[in-house]
C-alpha cells in the first residue's frame, strides 16, 4: 500500500479475511486497518467505514502482552490511532483524523522516534489544511527535535513536505514558519 498498490492491498487484505477469527488481538488490528486504508485509498469509504469500525468493536485486545506473535509486537494503540488517522485521511476527514494522529502522538512519545516524527509531520499538514499554520510550525518543530539522529527515507520526505507547504508562506515575515523552514532546510542539506 506505501507503494502505491491501494487494489492489490485490497484484494490481498480482502483475501485474508478468513485468517481473521484465529489471528491474534494485534494481527486481526493490523490486517483490519491495513484493509480500512487500502479501501479508504481505492475511493470505498463505505467499505472503509465498515472495517474501520470492526476494528473498533473487535472485542480482542491489541495491545495486551503475552501470547502474540513476534512480527506484531509494534501495532499497538499509538499504531491503531496512526493507521486510523491515516484511513481518515484518505476519506477526507480532517476533523478526526487530527484527533486520531493526537491520539497516537500522546501515546506514542518517547519510542519509535522516525514513526513519532513522521506523524508529527502528518499532523502538521492536517493543521495547515485546516488553516492553523501556527499550529502546524509548534507541531512540525516538535517533529523535527524527534528526528535527531533519524536518518530515514519517510523522514526525509516529511521534511520536503514540510517545506513544500511552508513555500506557500515563504517571506511573508512569519518568524515561526521561518524558523521552521529553516531548520528543515537544514535538516534537508545534512
Amino acid at each position: 500500500m506505501d507503494l502505491g498498490h491501494h487494489q492489490q492491498a485490497a484484494a490481498l487484505t480482502g483475501a485474508a479475511r478468513p485468517c481473521y477469527d484465529t489471528a491474534s488481538p494485534r494481527e486481526r488490528a493490523l490486517l483490519g486497518m491495513v484493509h480500512a486504508r487500502s479501501l479508504a485509498r481505492t475511493g470505498d469509504p463505505k467499505g472503509a467505514s465498515r472495517a474501520l469500525l470492526r476494528v473498533e468493536d473487535d472485542p480482542g485486545d491489541a495491545t495486551r502482552d503475552g501470547d502474540e506473535p513476534s512480527r506484531v509486537w509494534f501495532f499497538g494503540q499509538a499504531s491503531l490511532a496512526h493507521e486510523t488517522a491515516r484511513t481518515l485521511q484518505a476519506m477526507g476527514d480532517l476533523t478526526w483524523v487530527q484527533a486520531a494522529f493526537e491520539r497516537s502522538i500522546q501515546r506514542r512519545e518517547g519510542s519509535f522516534s522516525r514513526t513519532h516524527a513522521v506523524t508529527l509531520g502528518y499532523l502538521g499538514e492536517i493543521q495547515v489544511a485546516r488553516g492553523e499554520m501556527d499550529a502546524a510550525c509548534s507541531t512540525w518543530s516538535r517533529a523535527l527535535d524527534a528526528m535527531d539522529g533519524v536518518r530515514s527515507g519517510r523522514a526525509r520526505a516529511t521534511v520536503q513536505t514540510m517545506r513544500s507547504m511552508l513555500s506557500t508562506v515563504r517571506r511573508r515575515g512569519i518568524p515561526a514558519a521561518d524558523a521552521v523552514d529553516r531548520r528543515a532546510a537544514e535538516i534537508l542539506r545534512g
